[in-house]
C-alpha cells in the first residue's frame, strides 16, 4: 500500500488551494495564530472538495460516489486511499488531532447531495436548512479550532452568519447556477410572485425573479442583524471565523443595484474585500463591533 502524502505538503496544499478558490475565508484564516491557520484552511479545502463536486462532474451518479468516498473517509473506511490526495491525508490528520464532530462534517456531505440534481430549492426554509448545515456548520467548525473546543453557546451566532453569508454567496452566484440548470431561488417564494424554476435556468430577469431575489436580499439582512446580536456572546478569539460576514452587507448593496443579475457574478472588488476584512479584524481584536449592518 502506497504511503500517504508528506503531511506538510498536503497542509501547504490545502492553503494554497484555500487562497485560489475561497479568498475570502483564507484572508479571514490570516487574522488566526499561526498554527491553527493551516487547520481552517484544511477545513475549507475540503469544504470545496464537497462543494465542487458538481463542477467536476457530468452526472449525478459520479458525484454520489465522490461524496460516498468521502464519507467513508471520515467514518475511517477509506484511510488506505489517501495517497496521492493531500486534502483528504490533511484531513484525517487533522480530525485524529481535534475535537472536530465528524457528524457536522458527515452532515455537510450530505446536505451537498442536493447540488448533484436539477431540482428547485422546495422552500425558504429548506434553502436556510441547506446553508446552516453548509456555511453554518463550517463557521461553527471553524470557531472551535480556534478556541480549541467546539462550544455550543456560539451555535446561535453560526447559524444566522452561516446562513446571511450562504444566501448572500448564492444570488451573486447566479449566473453560475443557473448555467448549470440550478436553481437554489425557494420555490415558494418565487410561485408566489408568479415565477417559476424555468425563469431562472433560462437566466430570465422576470419581476418574479427581480421581487424573489429582493425578499433574499431582505431575509440575508435579516439574518446578518440577528448574527450582530449572537456575537456578543462569542469568544474575542473565535471571531476570526466569523470576519466574512464583514462582506454581507457590501454585497447586498451591489447586488441591489445590478440592473442583471445573471449577467455576471457581482459584489464588492476583490481590492475592497481584502481591506474590509482587514478592517474588520481590528476592529475584533480591539473588542469593538465590525460588522456594517445592510443599509446602515
Amino acid at each position: 500500500m502506497a504511503d500517504a502524502p508528506d503531511l506538510s505538503a498536503a497542509y501547504s496544499h490545502c492553503e494554497t488551494l484555500a487562497r485560489t478558490h475561497d479568498r475570502d475565508r483564507f484572508l479571514a484564516a490570516l487574522f488566526a495564530p499561526p498554527p491553527l491557520r493551516r487547520d481552517l484552511c484544511t477545513l475549507y479545502a475540503f469544504n470545496l472538495e464537497v462543494a465542487r463536486v458538481r463542477e467536476v462532474v457530468r452526472e449525478p451518479m459520479p458525484g454520489e460516489l465522490r461524496l460516498q468516498w468521502w464519507r467513508d473517509l471520515i467514518e475511517g473506511l477509506g484511510r488506505g486511499e489517501v495517497s496521492g490526495h493531500p486534502v483528504a491525508a490533511a484531513l484525517l490528520d487533522l480530525l485524529g488531532r481535534t475535537d472536530i464532530p465528524k457528524g457536522a462534517l458527515l452532515n455537510l456531505i450530505e446536505a451537498r447531495t442536493f447540488d448533484l440534481y436539477d431540482d428547485p430549492m422546495p422552500s425558504l426554509n429548506d434553502l436556510e436548512g441547506y446553508a446552516g448545515e453548509t456555511s453554518s456548520v463550517l463557521i461553527q467548525l471553524s470557531a472551535g479550532l480556534l478556541l480549541g473546543r467546539q462550544d455550543a453557546k456560539i451555535a446561535n451566532a453560526s447559524g444566522h452568519a452561516g446562513v446571511a453569508i450562504a444566501i448572500t454567496g448564492l444570488m451573486r452566484a447566479l449566473p453560475l447556477t443557473a448555467a448549470r440548470g440550478q436553481c437554489f431561488l425557494p420555490m415558494d417564494i418565487l410561485a408566489a410572485y408568479g415565477g417559476s424554476r424555468e425563469d431562472v435556468v433560462g437566466r430570465k430577469m422576470t419581476p418574479a425573479v427581480r421581487d424573489t431575489l429582493k425578499a433574499l436580499r431582505a431575509r440575508a439582512a435579516h439574518h446578518v442583524t440577528e448574527a450582530v446580536s449572537a456575537l456578543r456572546d462569542v469568544p474575542v478569539a473565535a471571531l476570526p471565523a466569523f470576519l466574512p460576514l464583514t462582506l454581507v452587507a457590501p454585497d447586498l448593496a451591489a447586488l441591489a443595484c445590478a440592473e442583471d443579475p445573471f449577467a455576471r457574478v457581482v459584489g464588492a472588488s476583490r481590492l475592497r474585500r481584502q481591506w474590509l476584512l482587514w478592517r474588520a479584524a481590528r476592529k475584533a481584536r480591539a473588542g469593538q463591533a465590525f460588522v456594517t449592518l445592510p443599509g446602515a
